[in-house]
């Protein structure tokens, strides 16, 4: 398997090549991350990027132990002046090779869907590694909610991603396009539209997303 940094550091590069043709409005656009827009995201990427094990502990003490605070403290500190300013920030810390500890897998399942996060809003489009998809998908099926996984959102469920042959899980089946399942499984529920099979309406139900 190709080495994990090696992927991530090619969804950097990929990512602020998309950036850094983007207009001042469409930095100021909404992304798929509710509350951010394309700016904030692109911020919040350079803290993933400097993320350490004890840097994410002092940070979650300054929050009060708040996840949504956290998140919202490191993209202020990141978020630029300008958009040029941000994408400077993120070009100095693309070639970095630390996390918080968690599984490397994690870091593809941040830079994947948080490219998506970008990119969809605009109607940009990406060909992603197909390795990079499926092991982000493997880790988010396999990790419990809790940790910012989907494991009890999928329980009883079958992922068939009908553009890599892969299946995980038993039980009711949804299939689509192995990107979709994985937004999906990141809690992304606009990426639901994209899904077939009878276990779409329990996903739909456990995502709060209706119909």
């Amino acid at each position: 398997m190709t080495d994990v940094w090696r992927l991530v550091h090619a969804e950097r590069a990929a990512l602020i090549e998309d950036l850094a043709g983007l207009t001042d409005e469409q930095w100021a656009q909404p992304s798929l991350c509710e509350g951010w827009t394309v700016h904030d995201v692109a911020a919040h990427l350079v803290v993933n990027a400097l993320a350490t094990r004890r840097g994410v502990v002092r940070a979650m003490l300054r929050a009060g132990l708040d996840f949504d605070r956290q998140n919202a403290q490191g993209v202020s500190r990141a978020r630029g002046a300008t958009p040029a300013e941000t994408l400077d920030r993120l070009r100095r810390v693309a070639l970095r090779t630390t996390g918080p500890g968690a599984p490397l897998d994690s870091r593809l399942v941040e830079e994947v869907v948080h490219g998506e996060d970008i990119r969809r809003p605009l109607g940009l489009t990406r060909s992603y590694p197909p390795e990079a998809v499926l092991r982000a998908l493997a880790y988010q099926a396999h990790t419990w909610v809790g940790l910012g996984g989907a494991k009890q959102h999928l329980a009883r469920l079958r992922l068939v991603a009908t553009d890599a042959g892969l299946g995980l899980g038993e039980g009711a089946e949804v299939r689509g396009p192995a990107l979709s399942l994985l937004l999906v499984a990141a809690g992304r529920t606009v990426a639901l539209d994209d899904l077939a099979g009878p276990g779409v309406p329990t996903l739909r139900q456990r995502l709060g997303a209706g119909g």
